[in-house]
């Protein structure tokens, strides 16, 4: 079993539960001690988990018995945070997107590598069933050559929500819209089923909110295995729609919704029971940003876990986690210059 792997929470604000949630159902691991500049936040969070509280984060970096620390301040604020922790030699975990530019996530990648420390960033969805599915169909050659790859994610957000926080909606701390915050997950899931993006053209617009990033983007991609794609990404959508990745090869198409596969259809006649997995499906945060499970956040943990104890690279490491904000940096620069913007940036 080994010894248990003793997490630390840094930003006690909405997403900080799933984070906490999910280290107190893993063996070998223990929650210790959190941090938030919010004194009433941290001491609400630390009575609540039984964790020691602290407004200074820097206090958890002297703790020997602090092993990861899950970073969870708002996108733009990572950065700093990353190079002291891995300069105290501790493994971390930072929410999406990892930063805001790639200049600041390569610093980050490269202080984690130089420290010999883990960097990995939350990318939940790459764990559940129904997306592993997806992948292991098209790793499988089950789609054959590639021909397009959707993702949609057709979201709402209120006004009161960019409102509540003053880092939302801002270049400087969310380091966009509905692309960078919302549609991160789904743009993932693209990358990794699809591979890398050759070339990119799009369009941003902001329509129905007042903040200083776009609540909707549409993005026409060509991959570098020859195949087409489309990304429309938007928090203006009314009332909210579960998020889709439809998947099309030579041999055959495969639909996710949500959390789950609806549509699974190929040449050679597989089939599975529909919708897969058959439980409920989670809103996946299309009208709610906080109505979605912790079995990902739960198996991503996991898996750090592992990862220290055995030294492997986490699944999602700083390099994977980095695809998906170069990806949207280069759909921003297309809207910004109305070219087309090749990859790798």
């Amino acid at each position: 079993m080994g010894r248990t792997i003793g997490f630390g929470i840094i930003g006690c604000g909405t997403i900080a539960p799933w984070h906490a949630d999910s280290v107190a159902k893993i063996d070998g691991a223990q929650l210790v001690a959190v941090s938030d500049v919010v004194e009433e936040a941290a001491q609400k969070m630390g009575q609540k988990y039984q964790a020691d509280w602290y407004t200074d984060y820097q206090q958890m970096l002297a703790r020997e018995d602090v092993d990861v620390l899950c970073i969870l301040t708002p996108s733009g604020m990572r950065k700093e945070i990353v190079l002291k922790a891995a300069e105290a030699g501790k493994h971390v975990v930072v929410e999406k997107p990892i930063e805001v530019t790639l200049e600041r996530i390569d610093q980050m990648i490269e202080a984690c590598e130089k420290a010999g420390v883990k960097l990995a960033v939350i990318f939940q969805n790459r764990f559940l069933p129904a997306a592993r599915k997806v992948k292991e169909a098209m790793e499988k050659g089950k789609l054959g050559k590639p021909i397009l790859g959707d993702a949609y994610i057709k979201w709402h957000r209120t006004q009161q929500y960019y409102d509540s926080g003053g880092w939302r909606g801002t270049w400087r701390y969310d380091g966009g819209g509905a692309l960078m915050n919302q549609s991160v997950h789904t743009i993932d899931l693209l990358l990794w089923i699809m591979g890398p993006v050759e070339s990119i053209s799009a369009k941003i617009a902001t329509l129905a909110h007042k903040i200083e990033v776009e609540d909707l983007a549409v993005a026409t991609l060509r991959f570098a295995n020859g195949a087409l794609g489309v990304i429309e990404g938007s928090t203006a959508i009314s009332p909210g729609f579960s998020s889709r990745l439809e998947i099309h090869g030579e041999n055959g198409s495969v639909i996710l919704k949500g959390e789950q596969v609806v549509a699974w259809q190929f040449k050679d006649g597989e089939q599975i029971p529909l919708p897969f997995p058959p439980e409920k499906e989670a809103s996946g945060g299309q009208a709610d940003p906080t109505n979605f499970s912790t079995e990902g956040h739960y198996l991503q943990l996991k898996d750090m876990v592992d990862a220290v104890k055995t030294g492997r690279e986490p699944l999602v490491n700083g390099r994977e986690g980095r695809k998906a904000v170069e990806l949207i940096q280069a759909i921003y620069q297309s809207a910004k210059t109305g070219k087309e913007v090749s990859l790798p940036l």
